[in-house]
This record gives structure tokens, C-alpha cells and sequence, in this order.
């Protein structure tokens, strides 16, 4: 798996959001900055570990949503601590301190928790200024606009540089990461509002309503179109 992750199987690693290290036997071993939020927050106050993030999935535990997400292995499907499905063994388990990182890894959103709808924190709190100001322009929709030598420009680093950023802050690209919000975004869309699927794809950045349909055709195996209908007859 790619980025920052917590998993259970093979052994104790890092703290969720950390940089992986490995263990020695005797916990986990954390290096570096730590990320734990909807895309990321200040941890050095808040040190969780496997058995914290597990116990709030089996709890359900509203208190920890949006401070990480699980993805699990047996389904490859990654969901909020607050999803209302089976909990998972253990064992399946791998937290993710963002949704990019949990796509960048290859999990699919779930369809019924909806991490499109999780709690981000509005503060960039112990991250480096580049990131944040990076992160937020990405949410204003900067991405779907210009290339990521372009963007990285505009910050004043090297593309190269950005990314080791990223993952090392947020566990995943900032293409990741912009492709992660377009399709959170439309898929909100698509569940919660009455626009049309072009204008959906327009809101939400893409650059075609055939390109937005093929993310969604390949990420959850229907289209934009059938992901409102089943909403619909969930509901």
C-alpha cells in the first residue's frame, strides 16, 4: 500500500499518518510530522494507534469522524468510523489519515457511509505553510485548472518537492488528492442535489462529462446515473 497507513496484518507499525518505520517490537516507532484529519491536523497532541482506531470503529464512535479513515482489505472499501456495515476484523484493517491517501492506495469510497459527507478540520495546525496554502487552493478547484508544474509554481517550490510534501503530510499526491475531491464532490452531488450529470461534472472540475464517467465507471463499477438510483432506493 502507498502513503501513511496503520494496518494489523503482519505486525505493529506507525501511528496512523506517520511515516512508516517499521517496529522493533516494542510499539510503534514515529517519525516526522503526523497527520490524522480529513486531509490534515495537528497531531502532537493526539497520538493514535491501532487498537484507538479500531475500538472506534467497533463503537461507531462519532468523535472520530473525519480523523481517519479504514480501509478495508477483504472489500476494498474504505469508510468513516461511524459506518453503519459489519465492522470488519481486525485483521482487514488499514487506516488512512485522508480519503486521497485511502484512494491512492485503491480503496473505493463506500456507498454507504459516504466519506464525501466526513467532517474535515478547517485548520492546517503543525503543517507546513506550503502545504497548507497548497490545500486549500486545491479545494477552491486549482487543480482542475493547471498542470501540477504550474501549480507548484504558483507556491514557489518544485513539483517534485510538493509531492514529497504531500506524502509525507497528507499520505497522498496533490493530483490524488484533487482527483479525491473531484469525485467526493460530485458524488455528494449526485446524492444530494437535483442538477443534471453535466452540470454536476462542470461543478465538480472535470474536464468532460465523459471523463466524469468513466472515473465513476471505474472507481464504483456504475455510472453517475445508477449511483443516484440506488441512493434513491436506499433511501
Amino acid at each position: 500500500m502507498v502513503g501513511p497507513r496503520w494496518s494489523d496484518r503482519g505486525g505493529r507499525g506507525a501511528v496512523v499518518g506517520a511515516r512508516w518505520l517499521g517496529c522493533d517490537g516494542q510499539g510503534p516507532q514515529i517519525a516526522g510530522d503526523k497527520v490524522i484529519s480529513g486531509y490534515t491536523c495537528d497531531m502532537e497532541s493526539v497520538d493514535l494507534e491501532f487498537e484507538d482506531c479500531y475500538r472506534a470503529v467497533k463503537n461507531r464512535d462519532p468523535s472520530f469522524d473525519g480523523r481517519f479513515f479504514t480501509g478495508v482489505a477483504s472489500t476494498g472499501i474504505f469508510c468513516r468510523p461511524v459506518c453503519p456495515a459489519v465492522t470488519p476484523k481486525a485483521k482487514n484493517c488499514e487506516f488512512y489519515p485522508s480519503a486521497a491517501a485511502a484512494m491512492e492506495a485503491g480503496y473505493r469510497p463506500c456507498l454507504r457511509c459516504r466519506p464525501e459527507t466526513a467532517p474535515n478540520s478547517p485548520a492546517w495546525n503543525g503543517v507546513k505553510t506550503t502545504v497548507s496554502r497548497a490545500l486549500k487552493l486545491i479545494e477552491q478547484g486549482a487543480l482542475d485548472e493547471q498542470d501540477i508544474e504550474t501549480f507548484s509554481e504558483r507556491l514557489g517550490v518544485g513539483s517534485r518537492h510538493l509531492r514529497r510534501l504531500f506524502m509525507k503530510h497528507v499520505g497522498a499526491s496533490p493530483t490524488q488528492v484533487a482527483r479525491t475531491r473531484r469525485v467526493l464532490l460530485a458524488k455528494r452531488l449526485i446524492t444530494d442535489s437535483s442538477y443534471s450529470m453535466t452540470e454536476i461534472a462542470h461543478r465538480a472540475g472535470f474536464s468532460s462529462v465523459r471523463q466524469f464517467n468513466h472515473t465513476f465507471d471505474k472507481l464504483y463499477g456504475r455510472s453517475p446515473s445508477e449511483l443516484r438510483r440506488i441512493n434513491r432506493t436506499m433511501q
